[in-house]
């Protein structure tokens, strides 16, 4: 739901936006703790990078959920989502992580008037290449970054699920 601040608030006229969720949290004076607010700050961040797109750019998110950098790549206006983690196992993405983006992508399209999707789709990239020991997955990361960026086709979804 976007909104204006009037000047008197904060010296200076502003739009702003709340997601229904926080209204019906804040409404049912729900507790609200650090880590709620943490992840809409970074949210929010996130979403103000998006607004300033046309939403067809891809953003990369570097994000470490702990001792371990993995890649989050963000499609806003197709809604789509990408995972890269260079660990051979399989992993699967932050909860933390996931909120962040999701809540970012609700506020895109909440900005730009959309309806979008219930929730953004995420797919987790299996083709990628696996750091060979347990200090290398930064480097992986901005190797991954480096191929998608010198790529002008940005067909990364096909070239790694398909290993072409």
């Amino acid at each position: 739901m976007i909104f204006t601040i009037e000047k008197e608030v904060f010296g200076f006229e502003r739009q702003t936006f709340v997601l229904i969720e926080d209204i019906t949290q804040v409404a049912a004076m729900d507790e609200i703790g650090a880590t709620v607010v943490a992840v809409y700050m970074r949210s929010r961040w996130l979403a103000n990078r998006l607004q300033k797109t046309d939403g067809e750019h891809i953003f990369f998110m570097p994000y470490n959920p702990g001792r371990h950098w993995v890649l989050v790549i963000v499609r806003p206006k197709r809604e789509i989502v990408y995972f890269l983690d260079p660990l051979p196992e399989n992993r699967v993405v932050d909860d933390e992580c996931k909120n962040i983006v999701n809540t970012a992508i609700k506020m895109y399209n909440s900005h730009t008037g959309r309806q979008g999707r219930k929730a953004p789709i995420w797919k987790t990239l299996q083709g990628i290449p696996n750091q060979p020991s347990s200090v290398e997955c930064g480097y992986y990361v901005m190797r991954f970054m480096r191929d998608i960026i010198t790529d002008p086709s940005l067909e990364f979804e096909k070239k790694i699920n398909g290993k072409l």
